[in-house]
Order: C-alpha cells, then sequence, then structure tokens
C-alpha cells in the first residue's frame, strides 16, 4: 500500500473511531498485522523446508539407485573375474596333468626297435670315422 492511501484509511478510522479509541485500535491492529507477518513468514519457511526435504529425498532415491546399479555392476564383475580365473586354474591344471602323463612315457626303457636303431647309427658312425674303404683296383 502507498503512503496516501495509509493516510486516508488513517484518516477515515479517526473520524470513524474517534480520537479516544484510535491508539488503542491502533496497537492491536499493529499486533494483529504482525502476528499476520510471523504466520506468513513460518508457512513460507515450512513450504521451502518441504521443498527441500522433497529434493533430498529425490536425491537420496537417485544415490540408492545408482548405488545398488554400481553393486550389481561389481558383482558381475567379479562374478566374471572368478569365472576366468577359475577357467585359467583348470586348463593349468590339464596341462600339468598332461605334462605328468607324458613325463613318465619319455624316461621309459627304449624298445628292442630303438636300440637296434641306435646300434645301427652307432656302427655308421664308426665306421665314417676310420675313412673310406679301400677299393680294389682293377687291371
Amino acid at each position: 500500500m502507498a503512503f496516501s492511501e495509509m493516510l486516508i484509511i488513517a484518516v477515515i478510522a479517526l473520524l470513524v473511531i474517534g480520537p479516544e479509541k484510535l491508539p488503542k485500535v491502533a496497537k492491536t491492529v499493529g499486533h494483529l498485522l504482525g502476528k499476520a507477518q510471523r504466520y506468513v513468514s513460518d508457512v513460507k519457511s515450512e513450504i521451502n523446508r518441504e521443498m527441500e526435504i522433497d529434493e533430498l529425498r529425490k536425491l537420496q532415491a537417485e544415490m540408492q539407485t545408482a548405488a545398488r546399479k554400481m553393486e550389481g555392476d561389481v558383482q558381475s564383475t567379479i562374478r566374471d573375474t572368478e569365472a576366468d580365473l577359475n577357467k585359467s586354474v583348470k586348463s593349468i591344471e590339464d596341462d600339468i596333468a598332461e605334462l605328468e602323463a607324458s613325463k613318465p612315457a619319455s624316461t621309459a626303457p627304449q624298445t628292442t626297435t630303438q636300440a637296434s636303431v641306435t646300434k645301427a647309427e652307432e656302427s655308421s658312425a664308426s665306421a665314417q670315422s676310420a675313412g673310406p674303404a679301400p677299393k680294389a683296383e682293377a687291371k
């Protein structure tokens, strides 16, 4: 309200209420206006608080959703990694078992065929080291 409007209301109140009761009425109206302003202020602050609480709840829900998604991703990665490690361990165990199975076969005694091949190789090597055999001259 503008100053001129307030001045007009004061003059009308002075005429209607009279000069004796005007100070009491003005005091009562002042108290009522103060209470009304405090009430409006309280309502505004309560509304702001509720809006902030709603925003915090939304933020909390978003964070919980993100945390659940992250937890799922981590669990999935752990399961995948565990499966890969188990495959690697199984592969290594199979390779070790295969090596252990082939190791006794290579240290087994030679068979008669292998022994005769080895003797034949030794004979031909000693014959070559003695030099060429003399050739009979043809006359």
